[in-house]
Formats: C-alpha cells, structure tokens, sequence
C-alpha cells in the first residue's frame, strides 16, 4: 500500500483538547463536528486540575488529512486552548462501563470468575442481577460484553473514552502562558 493510500485509509483517532469550562462550549465543539459531518465515536468532557479548564476527549473515525483538519478547525475555536492528536502518542486510554447482568444463583459462581478475569467489580448485587463496574481499554470493555451476553446483559452503559498521554506532563506547554497571565 503506498502513503497515499496508508493516509487514505480511514482509522480511529483520539483527540485531546483542553477547553474554557464555560456554558455553550462544548456546544460549539460538537457543532464543528456537525458541520464538518465527523461523526463522534466517543466523547468525554471532564473538570481538570487547573481551575476554568475542562478536558475534551473525541474519538472519530477519519483519514489521516480529515483528522489533521478537524485538530486544525478545533484550533480556530477561540474557547479551545489546546487540541492533540493522540492515536499514535502511546496514550492511555481508558472507558468505564457500568453492566447490569442476570445472576441467577447458579451462575454467580461463574459470573464472579468472569469479573475476576477482566478485573471487573461488583457494586450491586441482587437477588436476581448483579451490576458491574469496568474500566480499561475499549477493546477490554468490549471482550468483557462479549463474554457476558450469554448471562443476559440487560441493562449497559458505556462512558467515552478519557486519554492522557504516557511520561511527562505537556499542559502546561499546550496551555503557553494563559495560566501565567491569569
């Protein structure tokens, strides 16, 4: 496959960006997405450690170039501060996923060996369910959901994926001097 083809071919990609933790925001974010026709795979916005910023963690599906230009466009939105592509920077990337599943008493034994394999935690248990808490990477979240559909999976619920990248913290590069002048 030559590099036009390798950029042509469409991947997920993990952007970071850190936004003004004010009202109608995260609105005009996702309205760039809309406009731009990005569909959202995940998204997570979240308080930070510094006061007024929020973290935005997006992930879609793109090109390499459509992805370059959706980092460029959220750039352009004054109330962004930072955007990094993170897909190839090692990152960490984490869901959590809360699952309500079947538990009958003859299959507890065996849904608790299944938690224990994918680290997976009991935060309620019933007569009849038991809910689960999971956190890891999406693939583990998603092989945990295969593993129990045959339980009976009736209530999930996924958050979006939150990413950091490994090593040395680079905010306060990606912020320059807005936490000095404020």
């Amino acid at each position: 496959m030559g590099a036009t083809e390798a950029s042509a071919a469409t991947r997920r990609h993990t952007l970071v960006a850190g936004l003004e933790d004010r009202p109608g925001v995260l609105n005009r974010v996702v309205s760039m997405f809309r406009r731009r026709a990005f569909n959202i795979v995940s998204l997570n916005v979240g308080r930070t450690h510094e006061p007024g910023l929020s973290r935005l963690t997006v992930t879609v599906e793109a090109d390499d170039h459509r992805a370059r230009l959706l980092a460029a466009n959220l750039r352009k939105l004054v109330e962004v501060l930072y955007v990094e592509d993170v897909t190839e920077a090692g990152a960490v990337v984490r869901d959590m996923a809360l699952i309500k599943v079947e538990a009958p008493a003859e299959q507890r034994a065996e849904l608790l060996r299944v938690c224990e394999v994918f680290r997976a935690r009991v935060v309620d248990l019933t007569e009849g369910s038991l809910v689960l808490e999971a956190t890891g990477d999406p693939a583990k979240i998603d092989g945990l959901l295969a593993v129990l559909r045959p339980f009976g999976i009736t209530e999930m619920v996924q958050s979006g994926a939150m990413a950091m990248t490994r090593g040395a913290s680079r905010e306060a590069e990606k912020l320059g001097s807005l936490t000095a002048a404020a």
